[in-house]
Parts: structure tokens; C-alpha cells; sequence
């Protein structure tokens, strides 16, 4: 199934982008466009713009760019299908779908949906249907999953036998070389295939959108040799720091509630999500990313991080209150007694007890004061020093500063400390957070500046083109892309595809050409889904975007500069520069035809063209186009 050209069109035309970036980027109004702090990468200044007249989004510090579904791509880390499905949704607009696959190719992303749908159904039967999935289902049932839960979160099995799946897949005629890139199958040295997950229960991994994008696989308690966990390994459509399980799930309550409960495993989360606390997610297999901590801050701010009250569990909470106070989360920390874990509690308790623990959540100060104190760190001056700074550097990590104050004032109060010697502590604490700031923008400047020389270079290597018709040919590119309909008509009336001399500049022009000759929309957005090249996209943005976007003077050459860019003069001296260019070319050529020539009649002809070529870039430099 694919969403039809016409429907994916009619989505991106009702949208404006600017209100689609304003629900996660706050922006402000700057002459023609808007601008933000880029969510890509982490900025003080503002170089991240946003234009409504070209439907186009652009950050000139990271260079991310593109139309509205490319941003959510970006923000979400969802695949194109999903952002138009976001989309479609917040716009109130009916998805339709063609059955046929057509002579388009399926992107391959889409390929590995399918696949991992399909063995997805396929787990979720052994489980629930066959007779091998017999041992399976008591595991479920001891630990009191309800048969609508293991269907609802799409439970599985995988069969014990080493090749059942590789079976499955050659008689459903799946891709193999796909299987394998998904972690479905492996192979031994002899090239023999043998199935993956063979023996184990299977957690499918869903994307925020509910698409199956990975799997994890459990041994059962009679099993003891092997790895008590096996993930599926990072593929296209699944990096497992991107990932919260349950998300697909969870994210109507969470935004409901306005908080989510973060836990650590994947039955912690179907125990609870079935005894009605829906608004939870779990880590699962990694430690909390900024990337997770981004995707969930799209929901809420408010965070319970309720991991187990062992030593792994503490050290885990500890990192991830500064990742969380990093994106500007209120964070509580909630503990079960030692031995449990929260699903163990919520069976033995309840959930009227487990929701006491919730609301007896601490705010992460007290939680880290307890542990310090736990440790007997407070006994002694140096170590309660030691204590001390650890308390105040979370702190520093909290943008608002009046947040950080209030901090500081609780940590003196609790340790009988004048605040004025925390906030010595907090200054340095402060200092040492812009260094690394500092270190990690520089090193990310630097490779962005790498990455460009040497694509700039193997570009125009390649071709040789000079400076001057390396300008020319992107201020043309410019116009077509600007969505001006005469415009385009007479660049194509002048020019041809084939005239351009670098490569990138012909792929663009054709893309422009071909919208054209279809009378397809030919504004900027619009063209964009139709680069396939991320390279590609990405020297468009360049091309296109305002550079006077970010600047104070914005709002006074604004207006100016895009008239003159449409204005007849300024096409016209374009046009004239490259006809003049290509002419230059085509006389150079002739005259080395004329010079090897032995024929007469074809001297006489080539010297005819000649005096064409020649009497036309005279007109040209009189009159222009």
C-alpha cells in the first residue's frame, strides 16, 4: 500500500509550515520570515529560519533543511510514510491508500516495515495459536498478561527450531539479504541460514507511530545458557537510542496527564499499562539518550523516572536526571523497596499502593541528598564538600535561571550554607558547562566545514567549472526554485538541461523541468520531496535560503531582494550571462572543428556557424534576452 502523489500534495498545500515548526520551536517574526533556536543543534543565537512563502525550513549553523515533512522526519526521527501520516492527522485530513504497488520502486525503508510487520503477525500467532507457543503463553500467564495485552502490545513466540522462521520467509518469498540486515535471521560460516530468535518470547519495538521497527527477544526461565535479552541490531528504520518502548502506546496519556513514568524494562511497562497507568515508557536495554529525552519532551515536561532500588537502577536514575534537566525537564524520582521491581510490586500490592509510591515521588535533589547520605557521605567535612558540589552541578545544567536560584536557596537552607558560596560553586559549575559547549560546537564546526570543502571539492573538480559560472548557474537554480512560473518558462525557453555543467546543478534543473511539463506545484516544498539525494537537498538549501534571514537588517532589505531576484532585469542579466557562457563554448568548439577540418565545403559551413555564434552574443551584449 502507498499513499497516492495527489494526497501527499493536497496534505503538504494545506499545511503552513510555520505553524506546523511553532508547536516545538518557539519562533519570532523577522521581515518576510521567522526565526528560532535551531532544535537541531545546540545554538544561543538564533540562526535557525523558517519562510511560509517558500514553504521551506533552513539552519544556518547545522545546515538541517527542508519542507515541512522533512522536519518532522528530523524532529521525530520517523520516516517519511509516518510524517505524512502526522501530518495528515493534525490536519484533519483522510489518509487514502493504493492497493497497488505500481511501477514506482517502494522506498527502502518501507521494504523493511513490511518485513518486520509481517514476521511480527507471524510471532504473534505462535504465540497465541500454536501449539509449540504452549510454554510461551503459561511464561504470559504467570506473570498475570492478559491475552488482550499480549495482542495489544503484539506479544510473540519465536519456535524452537533453528530454521522455522528461515521457512516462514522463503514461503512468504521475503527478502533474505533484508532479513538479515534486520537481525531476523543469521547465517553460520557454511552460509547455512538459522533463525535469529529461535526459543524466545519476542517484544516487538514500536515506533512513536506505532510501526514495527525492531524486536527483542527473551529467553524463558527454563532457558540458562543463553544471553537473557537479544535486540534486534540497528538497521534504516530502527537506532535503539532513538527509541522509547511503549511510546506508540503511551503518548494520548502522557499528553493528557501531562506527565510520563519512565521504567527500564519491557515487562515493568505491560504490567502496569495493563492495570490502567498508561502514561509510561521504558528505556529498555540502553541508557537514557538525549535523543529519548528530545522525542518525549514533545509530550511533556514532567517527568517520574521509577527504576529498580538496586545499585544498577540508582546509578541509572543518577544519569538520567542530567540528561533530563539538560532539555529543561521537571524531574521526580520515584523508588519500590528493595527486592522489587514494579511490576513484582504493583502484583503483590496493588495499584492504590503502587499510585502512593507515584505521588510520594522526590523532587531529584532530595532523591540525590538521600543517596549521598546513604553512602555515609555526610559524616565527614571533605566528603560532605564533595556531596555538596555533586548536588549543585545538575543544577548549572537548568537553563532558567530563576529555577537554578531557587535551587541554590534550597541547598543552602538544607545544609546551613550561605548561598552566596553556592553561587561561587554554581558559577564555576557554569563555567565548566560552556567549555564543554564550547569544545563540542567547535568540534562539530569543524566537521561540518571538512564535509563541505571536500564535497565543494570533488565537486568542481569533477567538472571545472570556473567561480564566475559556478555563481551564475546557482542563481539560476535560485529562480527555478523560487516558484515563479514565467520565470521557469523562460529560463527553459533559453536554457537546457544539458548546458549546465555540473552535475547536481542538471539533476535539480530536471527535477524543476519535469514539474513543469506537468504542471505539477513548483513551489519550493513542493520540489523538495522530489530530491531524492540527501546531498542533494542539502546544496538546494543552501541555494535558496535567505542568508539575510537571521540579521537585524532583515526587514529592510528584505522585500527589496526578492523583487529584484523576480524582477525582468535581473532574470534577464542571468540569462544573458549563461547564453553568453554557452555561446563562448560552442564558438571555442567550432574554431577547433575549423582548425582540424580538410574539407572545404565543411570549413566554409563551420565558418558560416561561426559568424551565427558570433553576431549572437554581439546581440546578446547589446540587448540581452
Amino acid at each position: 500500500m502507498r499513499i497516492p502523489e495527489s494526497k501527499i500534495e493536497e496534505i503538504r498545500s494545506s499545511a503552513s509550515i510555520v505553524d506546523i515548526i511553532s508547536d516545538y520551536v518557539q519562533l519570532r517574526k523577522r521581515g518576510k520570515n521567522f526565526i528560532g533556536l535551531c532544535p537541531f543543534h545546540s545554538e544561543k543565537t538564533p540562526s535557525f529560519t523558517v519562510s511560509e512563502e517558500k514553504q521551506i525550513f533552513h539552519c544556518f549553523g547545522c545546515h538541517t533543511g527542508g519542507n515541512v515533512f522533512k522536519f518532522l522526519m528530523e524532529y521525530q526521527k520517523i520516516s517519511f510514510v509516518e510524517a505524512v501520516q502526522e501530518l495528515a492527522e493534525k490536519l484533519g485530513i483522510n489518509l487514502e491508500y493504493n492497493e497497488e504497488i505500481g511501477t514506482e520502486k517502494q522506498s527502502e525503508q518501507e521494504l523493511l516495515y513490511e518485513i518486520n510487520t509481517t514476521v511480527a503477525r507471524y510471532f504473534s500467532d505462535n504465540l497465541l495459536k500454536s501449539d509449540r507457543g504452549e510454554t510461551a503463553r503459561k511464561y504470559f500467564e504467570n506473570r498475570k498478561i492478559k491475552i488482550q495485552t499480549m495482542r495489544s502490545f503484539g506479544l510473540g513466540f519465536a519456535l524452537s527450531g533453528r530454521d522455522d522462521l528461515v521457512n516462514f520467509l522463503n514461503e512468504k518469498k521475503i527478502d533474505i539479504e533484508r532479513s538479515l540486515n534486520l537481525g531476523l535471521i543469521s547465517s553460520y560460516e557454511d552460509g547455512r541460514l538459522y533463525d535469529k530468535f529461535s526459543g524466545r518470547i519476542i517484544f516487538p519495538i514500536f515506533s512513536p507511530n506505532g510501526r514495527v521497527v525492531a524486536f527483542a527477544g527473551r529467553v524463558l526461565e527454563t532457558e540458562k545458557k543463553a544471553a537473557k535479552y537479544l535486540n534486534s541490531p540497528e538497521s534504516l528504520i530502527y537506532i535503539k537510542g532513538r527509541i522509547l518502548y511503549g511510546l506508540s502506546h503511551a503518548k494520548d496519556e502522557i499528553r493528557k496527564l501531562d506527565k510520563a513514568i519512565i521504567v527500564e524494562g519491557y515487562m515493568d511497562l505491560i504490567s502496569l499499562f495493563q492495570n490502567g497507568i498508561k502514561n509510561i515508557v521504558a528505556v529498555s536495554g540502553t541508557a537514557l539518550t538525549d535523543e529519548q529525552v528530545q522525542l518525549l519532551s514533545r509530550y511533556t515536561k514532567n517527568v517520574v523516572l521509577l527504576f529498580d532500588a538496586d545499585t544498577a537502577g540508582i546509578k541509572a536514575s543518577m544519569r538520567s536526571i542530567e540528561i533530563l534537566l539538560k532539555r529543561d525537564m521537571d524531574i521526580k524520582i520515584a523508588s519500590v523497596p528493595a527486592g522489587e521491581d514494579p511490576d513484582s510490586f504493583l502484583n503483590k500490592y496493588g495499584k492504590e499502593r503502587f499510585d502512593e509510591i507515584i505521588l510520594g515521588s522526590q523532587n531529584f535533589l532530595e532523591y540525590q541528598s538521600a543517596y549521598y547520605e546513604s553512602l555515609g557521605m555526610f559524616k565527614e567535612p571533605a566528603k560532605m564538600a564533595e556531596a555538596i558540589r555533586e548536588l549543585v552541578k545538575p543544577v548549572a545544567l537548568i537553563s532558567d535561571e530563576l529555577k537554578r536560584t531557587l535551587l541554590i536557596k534550597t541547598i543552602a537552607s538544607n545544609f546551613n550554607l550561605r548561598e552566596k558560596l553556592l553561587e561561587n560553586e554554581l558559577l564555576r559549575a557554569l563555567a565548566e558547562q560552556d567549555k564543554f559547549k564550547g569544545r563540542e560546537i567547535a568540534r562539530k564546526d569543524i566537521n561540518q566545514k571538512v564535509n563541505e570543502k571536500s564535497i565543494a571539492k570533488t565537486e568542481i573538480k569533477s567538472d571545472l567549472i570556473s567561480d564566475s559560472n559556478l555563481i551564475n548557474e546557482r542563481e539560476i537554480i535560485e529562480l527555478l526554485f523560487m516558484g515563479d512560473e514565467k520565470s521557469i518558462k523562460r529560463i527553459f525557453e533559453n536554457i537546457q538541461i544539458e548546458d549546465f555543467e555540473l552535475e547536481i546543478h542538471r539533476s535539480l534543473a530536471k527535477i524543476v523541468y519535469d514539474s513543469f511539463s506537468k504542471n505539477d506545484e513548483l513551489s519550493a516544498g513542493a520540489l523538495l520531496d522530489k530530491i531524492a539525494e540527501a546531498e542533494e537537498q542539502n546544496y538546494l538549501m543552501e541555494i535558496i535560503s535567505d542568508k539575510y534571514s537571521v540579521s537585524n537588517r532583515w526587514e529592510e532589505v528584505s522585500d527589496s531582494i526578492t523583487h529584484n531576484k523576480l524582477s525582468e532585469k535581473y532574470l534577464s542579466d542571468v540569462l544573458r550571462k549563461k547564453r553568453i557562457d554557452i555561446l563562448n563554448k560552442m564558438i571555442a568548439d567550432n574554431t577547433k572543428k575549423i582548425e582540424s577540418s580538410q574539407d572545404e565545403n565543411e570549413i566554409l559551413q563551420l565558418m558560416r556557424n561561426e559568424v551565427e555564434l558570433k553576431n549572437e552574443r554581439t546581440s546578446l551584449l547589446k540587448t540581452g534576452i
